[in-house]
């Protein structure tokens, strides 16, 4: 089956059949066979096989599930599509992830739970998809259709004949909802949620009734009729108005900057950045969620802006600038370190997806941030002051001092390995916490893949992402770092890693509790129970499964490890648990997190 529908996600190498389609084309979901070439048996006319088709032609080929009585059948129709492969996950909540870390890497995701307490368990995951701007459709096998409209209390239910909590959970967290409790609109409210997910890139909800799944209908027994997703198009006039405004804007900065954001991928806007980045000359950075998304080999590279955790000397250069273009950013108080990065607005031009800001000037709507980058790269004026700058007062990063032999391992000489690990065959997945600090600082070479959620912030959530990104990029080695006290939220699904043959390598940053948390406010809830978790993840391991742990406390055996993982051991899952002192923190955690402290403890303001 040949997949003719768009990737979200431009920035990273493309895999499997996923594809963009040109700008100004239909993306379609279709199949490669003509419909009159293919007999559809009643068995394969089912709401199920259906679903599990729509799945396949929008370029999911594995799908998380947790089973419940309410899903079991439709489990059964989603296994009968040759195509489709169906990845038991240990609960809810890693299966959403999973599909997060899937929808990255693949350009869509999509889970499978039961009603209610299935539902509420994994909508958390879909919460941070859904800030994340990551295409996940959420399949929840729902009540008996004739229960509906009735008096009657089910299980799984908060004991009320009203079935509606969970879809109204989800409305707040999904972009469209799809109840199917009847046959005849089933078709029509499928494809409806799939082509809004991959057009809003956002998560959608699907609900099918349990004995629905089975049963066949007219609307499937043909091929469905390939249906598309109306192309999004820039408004000429207010293009062109927005680009001369910003022309104008430029041609009297000195040192103008270009920094990249999040919303790069949403708006598949990578390529064109760096189109505008060749043509201007112009120093550019990203934002800390953004890493990944721009070539960092690119000669006028010059880190990531986090305000005051900024890589070297890339902060002083940004807010210096006297004009500075933000692509698709996001200002919270953890991006903006407790708000206090020193930009001013007169300064900016700010380009969401589809509109633009200039200054304190007028707003541009209806202009797509691929368009407009591609435009103004054809008629920019070439300025590298800012960058001859960065290159003028830059100093190479020093590099730590060497550990005596047998001294306690610290972070930063880990990571000075770390680094060397890293190729085009290699993805990373940084957990929330010091993880994201010392993470940042890794230097990406090109097609090396990296992650982290950085807007929702969930601790446990790359244990299922994890696993997903893995599965959908099954021939690049997932570099995963994580917490003690992140993993012990999400720990289980290591079993579905090694059930799946997965080759990650885990590093378990053991240093007794939530170091990101003690940095923004101490308190003995931060500390947590020690385990022994080479010991645990060798438990889940059982014998069934490639898989290989080791305990590192000093730089000569973290060495010894990481040979180990990368050679004789390199087709298998790798867990090394590292011991760390429980002070040893990144410089940049310190900073901030008493600045979010900072930002946290603000009295109220005076009524």
């Amino acid at each position: 089956m040949d997949t003719k529908i768009g990737s979200i996600d431009e920035c990273k190498p493309t895999t499997g059949d996923v594809g963009s389609p040109p700008n100004g084309a239909v993306a379609t979901i279709h199949d490669s066979v003509p419909p009159s070439a293919i007999s559809v048996s009643s068995c394969d006319a089912t709401l199920g096989r259906h679903l599990a088709r729509r799945l396949v032609q929008a370029g999911v080929t594995d799908v998380f599930s947790v089973p419940g009585d309410f899903n079991l059948t439709l489990l059964d129709h989603l296994m009968a599509e040759p195509e489709l492969n169906l990845i038991g996950c240990c609960n809810e909540l890693n299966a959403g992830y999973a599909a997060d870390g899937y929808a990255r890497s693949r350009g869509v995701g999509a889970c499978v739970v039961t009603f209610t307490v299935g539902g509420l368990s994994v909508l958390n995951a879909i919460a941070g998809a859904y800030s994340e701007n990551l295409p996940l459709i959420c399949i929840v096998g729902g009540p008996n259709s004739n229960d509906y409209g009735t008096n009657r209390i089910l299980h799984h239910t908060i004991g009320l004949p009203d079935f509606s909590q969970e879809l109204r959970c989800f409305q707040t967290v999904t972009c469209y909802q799809a109840v199917v409790n009847n046959l005849e609109d089933a078709h029509e409210q499928i494809d409806k949620a799939i082509s809004t997910a991959l057009k809003e890139s956002k998560p959608v909800y699907i609900s099918v009734s349990c004995n629905l799944a089975a049963i066949p209908h007219h609307t499937f027994a043909r091929d469905p009729i390939p249906f598309s997703l109306a192309p999004r198009l820039s408004n000429s006039m207010g293009l062109e108005a927005a680009v001369e405004a910003t022309l104008e804007f430029l041609s009297k900065a000195v040192k103008p900057v270009m920094v990249g954001g999040p919303k790069l991928r949403v708006a598949k806007a990578c390529d064109a950045f760096v189109e505008l980045a060749d043509a201007s000359g112009y120093a550019m950075a990203v934002m800390p969620s953004a890493k990944g998304f721009v070539p960092e080999h690119h000669p006028h590279f010059i880190g990531t802006y986090w305000g005051a955790v900024s890589t070297p000397f890339c902060s002083e250069i940004v807010e210096s600038a006297d004009a500075y273009i933000f692509a698709g950013p996001i200002f919270n108080d953890y991006s903006s370190v407790g708000y206090s990065l020193l930009l001013k607005k007169e300064k900016a031009i700010v380009v969401h997806p589809d509109r633009v800001t200039v200054a304190n000037g007028p707003t541009f709507g209806c202009v797509l941030m691929s368009d407009f980058f591609r435009e103004l790269a054809k008629r920019v004026k070439r300025n590298e002051t800012a960058y001859e700058n960065y290159h003028r007062i830059f100093v190479p990063e020093g590099k730590p001092l060497k550990c005596k032999p047998r001294e306690p391992l610290r972070v930063n000489t880990m990571f000075q390995h770390i680094q060397k690990m890293l190729s085009s065959e290699t993805a990373v997945i940084a957990e929330t916490g010091d993880s994201w600090f010392n993470c940042q600082k890794l230097k990406l070479p090109k097609g090396c893949g990296y992650e982290f959620q950085m807007q929702y912030g969930s601790i446990g959530w790359s244990v299922g992402a994890t696993l997903g990104y893995a599965q959908a990029v099954p021939e690049k080695r997932v570099l995963a770092f994580i917490g003690d006290g992140s993993f012990q939220v999400t720990a289980q699904d290591i079993s579905t890693m090694l059930r799946n043959g997965q080759k990650t390598i885990i590093f378990l940053i053991n240093n007794g509790g939530y170091t990101i948390e003690v940095e923004i406010h101490d308190g003995p809830y931060n500390v947590i129970k020690n385990w022994n978790y080479t010991g645990l993840v060798d438990a889940i391991h059982n014998g069934e499964g490639n898989c290989w742990t080791s305990k590192v406390r000093h730089e000569e055996e973290l060495v010894e490890a990481i040979k180990t993982a990368t050679t004789e051991k390199k087709d298998c899952l790798c867990f090394i648990e590292v011991i760390l002192h429980k002070d040893d923190t990144s410089k940049e955690l310190l900073e901030w997190g008493s600045r979010v402290s900072a930002a946290n403890s603000r009295p109220p303001n005076p009524q």
